[in-house]
């Protein structure tokens, strides 16, 4: 059995494209949102970056390998978006869909406090990344930590929008007809 019928055979039966589709338009909107809006909001010189909620939200409701997909995908067009970065955000964004993913399949809930417990972290460690390849090339100061404070508070409720829509659509989702009770 050749790779291509195994695909057209096995896995793109099971796959449900009306819910990929509406994933990868949570994505692109999350982008545009992010890009086009949040890019041009400052408080204290500083703008709010909550795409790495929308990377955990993937991971936390799509479950490891799906959340790796959405988050190698959004991290690409991030990088490609924010070009001072080179390939930070693809890095990052499927590590933390993974992590938030396997966490929430054995550890954690998929209720609210548990993603913004997870969203925060996520925030904070997209924060210390962007923080360290600054400090890398320019050397560090004191008032990037504070920097990457202000930006994980700013970026807190925005992440707590990125929750209501993938809680919404996913099988995992608490009270939703796909989990055991």
């Amino acid at each position: 059995m050749s790779f291509r019928e195994f695909l057209t055979r096995y896995v793109l039966p099971k796959v449900d494209w009306k819910h990929v589709l509406r994933m990868l338009l949570y994505l692109f909107v999350s982008l545009l949102v992010q890009t086009m809006l949040l890019a041009r909001m400052r408080i204290a010189g500083i703008c709010p970056y909550a795409l790495p909620a929308v990377a955990v939200a993937a991971g936390m409701f799509e479950g490891p390998a799906g959340g790796v997909l959405y988050g190698l995908l959004l991290g690409y067009f991030a990088d490609m978006a924010f070009v001072e970065n080179t390939v930070l955000f693809t890095v990052l964004f499927p590590a933390l869909a993974f992590a938030t993913g396997f966490v929430s399949a054995f550890f954690i809930n998929r209720r609210f406090v548990a993603y913004m417990g997870s969203a925060l972290a996520g925030l904070l460690i997209v924060g210390l990344g962007q923080m360290l390849r600054t400090s890398a090339v320019d050397g560090f100061s004191s008032a990037m930590i504070s920097t990457v404070l202000l930006q994980t508070l700013w970026a807190l409720p925005l992440a707590a929008l990125a929750y209501v829509l993938p809680a919404k659509w996913s099988r995992f989702a608490p009270n939703s007809k796909g989990e055991k009770k």
